[in-house]
C-alpha cells in the first residue's frame, strides 16, 4: 500500500466535517507518522506557496521532486495540496502540532524545513513574504537562529552558500573538528536515519540533497585549506 493511499485513507475523516489539520493531529504514532510527515509538509508548503500572492508551476512541480509521486498517486497527492489551501487552519497550528508530534527529534524538524525551503525556491526566487513565513515556522519548531540561516544560506541563491555554516563549524575550527562535523552530518542525514526517523520513504531526495551539500562544503573547505 503506497503512502498516498494510506493518506487517501486519513482523509476519509473529512467527510466527518474534520479539518485537515485534525486529520493531522490525529496520526501520532508510528507507523503513521509518515503519513503526518507527508501532510506536513504539503499542507506547510501549500500555505507558504501563496506566501507570495501565487502558486506557480514550479512550485507544485517541487512538491513532486520532494516525494517522487508516481503517475498513479497524483490525484491523491493534489487532494492534499489543495484541502490545505483551502484549509481554514492557519500555518501556525500546522506548525504547533509538527513540533508536539515530533518534539523529541529535532532531526526531522530540520528535515521538513528543508522540504519547505525546497519549494520556496523552486521558481527560482525567494520572497520576503517566504522567509518571513519560513522564520516565523522555524521559531514555532524550536529551531535556533544559527539553524534557521544554515538552512537559508544552502537552499537561497543571493549568495554562495558559506560551506563552514553548512558544516556548522566555525573557521577557526581545527581540521580534526571539521572532519567530525563532516562525518557526523552524512550519517545523521543518511537515507536509512531518515527514514527510521519517520520520512517517508518517498522523501529520500531531501537526504540525497542534503549529503550532496554537506559533501561540497568539505570539499571546499579542504581546498580553501590548501591554498
Amino acid at each position: 500500500m503506497s503512502i498516498w493511499t494510506r493518506i487517501s485513507e486519513a482523509l476519509s475523516a473529512l467527510a466527518n466535517g474534520e479539518s485537515l489539520a485534525q486529520v493531522f493531529d490525529s496520526l501520532r504514532t508510528p507507523p503513521e507518522r509518515s503519513v503526518a510527515f507527508t501532510i506536513a509538509v504539503i499542507g506547510l508548503g501549500a500555505k507558504m506557496a501563496k506566501a507570495d500572492g501565487t502558486v506557480t508551476r514550479d512550485e507544485v512541480t517541487a512538491f513532486r521532486e520532494v516525494f517522487q509521486i508516481a503517475r498513479e498517486d497524483e490525484a491523491a497527492a493534489a487532494r492534499v495540496f489543495n484541502l490545505a489551501r483551502t484549509d481554514v487552519a492557519g500555518y501556525q497550528q500546522y506548525a504547533r502540532s509538527i513540533r508536539r508530534m515530533f518534539k523529541s527529534d529535532s532531526g526531522v524538524l530540520c528535515d521538513l524545513m528543508e522540504g519547505l525551503f525546497h519549494i520556496a525556491v523552486a521558481d527560482g526566487a525567494y520572497h520576503p513574504a517566504e522567509d518571513h513565513f519560513l522564520s516565523d515556522v522555524a521559531g514555532i519548531f524550536g529551531l535556533s537562529e544559527s539553524t534557521f540561516q544554515a538552512l537559508r544560506c544552502r537552499f537561497v541563491t543571493d549568495a554562495p552558500p558559506d560551506p563552514w555554516t553548512v558544516l556548522g563549524v566555525s573557521r577557526d575550527a581545527s581540521r580534526q573538528e571539521i572532519r567530525k562535523a563532516w562525518r557526523d552530518l552524512v550519517r545523521e542525514y543518511h537515507p536509512d536515519r531518515m527514514i527510521a526517523r519517520g520520512v517517508p520513504e518517498e522523501a529520500v531526495k531531501l537526504a540525497e540533497k542534503k549529503i550532496r551539500d554537506i559533501n561540497r562544503a568539505w570539499e571546499e573547505i579542504g581546498t580553501a585549506a590548501v591554498h
